[in-house]
């Protein structure tokens, strides 16, 4: 059951501050801290889910808790909802006027856990205009442009995956010893040197290791390259059970990467992660022919929300995105570049270079 939390003061409906980290009626600014009893009305702590189970019997979790809106953006293709009956004009994340409402689907798995926002929109101002400072190579036109006015708090689809995993390993190790040997120099004369060899041994062994909230995201409206650059998101810790007030006034984007897509990416993870840990166990100072068997028991998963910041702008034809993370403010950006600057900056190293040249003379 999702608990339905309103303002004492007005009856309005309650929404998350990031500056206040407490629940805020945004129509009379009253402040109602979040409690552990109110976590407790939500069914306590975040649970992990059997995930074939989940393969096996899609279903819909608990709800959104408010009526909600769905909208595609036709550029991106990226969904976002609203549970607070906002109606989109533009997609929050390309900034395209070109969406159309989008049909629900019953069989999607809804959120049953959120990390809230920690940054403020305030704070994150301030980050970002320190990141669009340090840009060095970039047009002044950029630098002095009000790109912070697209600011966006948003709330990104996650998969976390947990399991244990059992492997045998066989490889080839290999010892490194030193022989040496003579050889003829450029001017005739006889030499010796130390020459490398590789002494090869079979080598076994076996591995027990637990994966912990493994991350795969289900946006598409982010670029991936500047997500993998803003995460982890402390999904381990602080996660809250989903509750409405947590996205009301907020864009969240519905997941297009679905749960059966997710588990093989993640497979696929942790498969290499699997083969990199056996690979440390193989002694000696090199390893060739590295076979692994694994076979992974209890995958479970949640689908969490987690908060992003997204500035979006056009850059003559291109656009380019700025994002940060909601809960510990890193960020990451793209950039277009001036080549005007970069030209007169290789220009002067080269003259630099010329006049150190010069003065060794």
């Amino acid at each position: 059951m999702v608990a339905k939390h309103v303002c004492p003061e007005c009856g309005g409906n309650l929404e998350w501050n990031a500056k206040a980290q407490s629940l805020k009626c945004p129509y009379c600014g009253t402040e109602v801290p979040w409690t552990e009893e109110q976590q407790q009305q939500l069914g306590g702590d975040v649970v992990e889910q059997d995930l074939a189970a989940a393969l096996a019997n899609p279903h819909s979790g608990r709800g959104w808790g408010d009526a909600r809106r769905e909208y595609q953006c036709q550029n991106c293709r990226a969904i976002s909802v609203f549970v607070d009956g906002r109606v989109a004009s533009r997609c929050d994340f390309c900034g395209s006027p070109a969406i159309q409402a989008h049909e629900e689907r019953n069989d999607a798995i809804t959120p049953q856990s959120l990390l809230p926002f920690k940054v403020s929109d305030g704070q994150v101002r301030d980050l970002i205009r320190k990141w669009y400072g340090s840009r060095w190579f970039a047009p002044n036109k950029l630098k002095n442009a009000a790109l912070t006015d697209t600011l966006k708090g948003i709330y990104l689809p996650y998969w976390t995956f947990d399991a244990h995993v059992q492997a045998q390993w066989r490889a080839d190790a290999g010892f490194y010893y030193y022989t040496t040997e003579q050889y003829r120099d450029a001017n005739g004369n006889i030499s010796t040197r130390q020459v490398r060899q590789v002494r090869w041994e079979p080598a076994s062994g076996s591995l027990q290791h637990f994966f912990d909230d493994e991350l795969v995201p289900g946006t598409v409206g982010v670029h991936a390259s500047l997500l993998r650059k803003v995460e982890p998101f402390p999904t381990r810790s602080d996660l809250k059970p989903y509750s409405p007030e947590f996205v009301r006034g907020w864009t969240v984007e519905r997941y297009q990467v679905d749960l059966g897509k997710a588990a093989k990416i993640n497979e696929g993870d942790m498969d290499q992660q699997v083969e990199a840990l056996c690979a440390r166990q193989v002694p000696g100072d090199t390893y060739r022919n590295l076979q692994v068997q694994r076979q992974y028991q209890g995958r479970s998963f949640k689908h969490v929300l987690v908060p992003v910041w997204l500035v979006g702008y056009t850059y003559g034809s291109k656009s380019y995105q700025v994002l940060a993370n909601g809960y510990t403010g890193q960020i990451a950006g793209e950039q277009p570049y001036s080549w005007v600057k970069i030209l007169f900056t290789a220009l002067a190293v080269l003259l630099v270079l010329v006049l150190l040249m010069a003065a060794s003379q």
